[in-house]
């Protein structure tokens, strides 16, 4: 193969660096970052982040985890862990990205003896891409059926009802005061999303899937299309696209609640929803629940934080960009509950019942509850497109990071052979996870669908995001790691950082672990149960991505030479090339481990070669003193 067009600063030299004329050929894939692609405009990654983050799960789970733990009450363990797990970890991934300019595989450079971990990360991603887009899948179907003049959920008496089919407005056209008991009875929306959405009643199990549902297979089709148009082009298209995907939800989130609270009976569900029950937070199940919404909401372990910090510039201010995202996600939680909350008051002051008998979580909130919801309002299709087109936007640019850390992950190993067909590369594997995701379209796809949510990214995540921070802090060490962000952002990361990534974060996620595996109850749906095979293979699916990780290391052992333990000691270091990308960044320490390098001053080369002393040129000064000053202390 023809070696790539290097970068415009790999030319041949002064004699000061003595580049012998082999290390032109060397890989120059990672030391020319455009040659990856970076973010085209200012706000590309930081709105990026927020899409990514602010997803379904701050519809559809925290509003119902937060009434269920205590109400107001449960602010306090969420906003507590948000500072002891989720911001510290979530500034570690986008260090670790920005730094080295590298996926979730390439980035364990860092340590190759943990490059299972990178591994783990990308099945678990997969697993989680191949469902997840079949709930955008539902959620185009319902958009398509609010395009009408009468919501089809609105009334009893399709073909797909049952006798058990109770309709609210012919309740209310009867002026019928007294209580209507509607616990033996079932809504219109309910049977229109399992008997005619899903069609589950053609399925006797998980054992048993049924036919393809043909409409959902076109529905997943179009949502697989639309992703891989958006990601076409990597960061350079998808970051022009969450322009739209990242700031539209808050406007009709923004509609929704102002529709909400003027609604009927609204302040009785947002009475329900924020009522402080002190009493809970002696729970030690609060407290989980808090840490699991910020963990997953916050979407660490997952690469994709990562990822999208490897298209950045090598001295942007991520820190600040940490506190945007996190504090913004929680905030969109909060704004969220009150906007399914209000009108939640407003249905269940419609059907007499209490808030408790209307409120849900999960798929039943969004397909389910809610539309039926949006029947009692006038204009109602227009309510219920706002709402699918919300979820839609929410839940594409999640997809979008889901995505993109697949393909960063693969390309950035094979930088020769893949970065030239990234679209091609793409493409194979949106048509890949599209195949694998076709037994979801079937009428017993919704097992599936619910094995896959509960063990894909279950414990197999935690283990993975346990051992990142571990190897970080321990392996490579905590001092060299705060010293790489100090070259990056000009400063170190403070005590409470360093707390954090040492203890508090790994303890609580290692609580958090063995709470899951303690706790453990099997999956469910409604008054289903799965069989033990069933129960068997969602756990070997949990397990398979943390056996990544003792492979990994297997492999990276047998790739070195000497006894076990000199095999394992160097497998631990970080590769030669680890650092930033680009030669003009690689200061202080990571001069002199550039190809081709023998010069026993690099900072100094690296100043007069590049210009001036800049501020982080002085930053990179003060590193190598400190070096020097450590390795004096060591010797005396």
């Amino acid at each position: 193969l023809p070696s790539p067009i290097p970068c415009s600063i790999v030319q041949p030299v002064t004699p000061d660096l003595l580049v012998s004329p082999s290390s032109q050929d060397g890989d120059l894939g990672s030391e020319c970052p455009e040659d990856r692609g970076n973010w085209t405009g200012r706000l590309d990654f930081l709105l990026s982040c927020i899409g990514y983050c602010v997803g379904l799960g701050n519809v559809w789970r925290f509003p119902y985890r937060a009434y269920t733990n205590g109400g107001g009450a449960f602010l306090v363990p969420y906003f507590i862990m948000l500072a002891i797990c989720g911001i510290p970890i979530f500034f570690m991934e986008l260090s670790l990205g920005q730094f080295s300019s590298l996926g979730p595989l390439a980035v364990w450079k860092i340590s190759p003896l943990f490059k299972g971990v990178g591994m783990g990360t990308i099945l678990i991603v997969s697993l989680v891409a191949i469902y997840y887009n079949m709930i955008i899948a539902y959620v185009l179907f319902y958009l398509f059926a609010s395009l009408t003049s009468d919501l089809p959920w609105q009334h009893c008496g399709n073909w797909w009802n049952t006798d058990l089919c109770l309709d609210h407005h012919v309740i209310k056209a009867g002026n019928n005061t007294l209580p209507v008991n509607i616990s033996n009875t079932v809504s219109p929306s309910e049977e229109y999303w399992s008997r005619y959405v899903l069609h589950i009643q053609g399925s006797s199990g998980i054992g048993d899937p049924g036919r393809i549902r043909w409409n959902l297979c076109l529905c997943l089709l179009l949502s697989w299309t639309i992703v891989y148009l958006c990601i076409l082009k990597g960061v350079k298209s998808s970051g022009k696209v969450v322009y739209f995907t990242a700031t539209f939800p808050y406007l009709i989130l923004v509609m929704l609640l102002i529709r909400g609270v003027t609604l009927e009976g609204a302040w009785k569900g947002i009475r329900f929803y924020l009522t402080p029950q002190f009493d809970h937070l002696l729970s030690s199940k609060v407290w989980i629940e808090a840490a699991l919404q910020i963990f997953y909401s916050l979407g660490v372990g997952f690469g994709g934080l990562l990822t999208f910090a490897s298209y950045n510039t090598f001295h942007q201010n991520i820190y600040r960009d940490t506190f945007i995202v996190t504090l913004g996600n929680a905030v969109t939680s909060i704004l969220a509950g009150f906007a399914i909350f209000s009108v939640l008051g407003y249905m269940s002051q419609e059907l007499g019942v209490p808030v408790n008998q209307v409120a849900k979580a999960g798929p039943g909130l969004a397909f389910v509850v809610y539309p039926q919801a949006m029947t009692m309002l006038p204009l109602s299709p227009f309510w219920s497109f706002l709402f699918f087109f919300m979820l839609l936007t929410l839940g594409l640019d999640s997809q979008f990071a889901f995505m993109e850390t697949i393909v960063t992950a693969v390309t950035d190993e094979f930088p020769y052979y893949l970065r030239p067909k990234k679209a091609s590369f793409s493409a194979v594997i949106c048509v890949a996870l599209f195949l694998m995701g076709l037994i979801l379209t079937t009428e017993g796809g919704m097992y599936w669908l619910v094995l896959l949510d509960d063990y894909s990214a279950g414990f197999g995540l935690m283990v993975v995001v346990i051992t990142t921070c571990l190897v970080v802090t321990r392996v490579y060490g905590m001092k060299r790691f705060c010293r790489d962000i100090h070259m990056m952002l000009g400063f170190k990361p403070g005590p409470y950082f360093r707390a954090c990534w040492m203890v508090l974060s790994p303890a609580t996620m290692m609580a958090l672990l063995v709470y899951n595996i303690v706790k453990y109850q099997p999956s469910e749906y409604g008054n289903y149960r799965f069989p033990t095979w069933a129960e068997v293979l969602g756990i070997l699916m949990g397990i398979l991505s943390c056996l990544m990780i003792p492979m990994g290391m297997v492999v990276a052992v047998l790739q070195e030479e000497g006894t076990l333990w000199e095999r394992v000691q160097q497998a631990s270091r970080p590769a030669l090339d680890w650092g930033p990308s680009l030669e003009e960044n690689r200061t202080g320490v990571y001069v002199a481990s550039l190809a081709g390098s023998q010069s026993p001053k690099p900072l100094m080369v690296h100043m007069r070669r590049y210009g001036g002393i800049t501020s982080y040129e002085n930053t990179a000064i003060e590193v190598d003193r400190e070096m020097e000053e450590e390795e004096e202390e060591e010797s005396m």
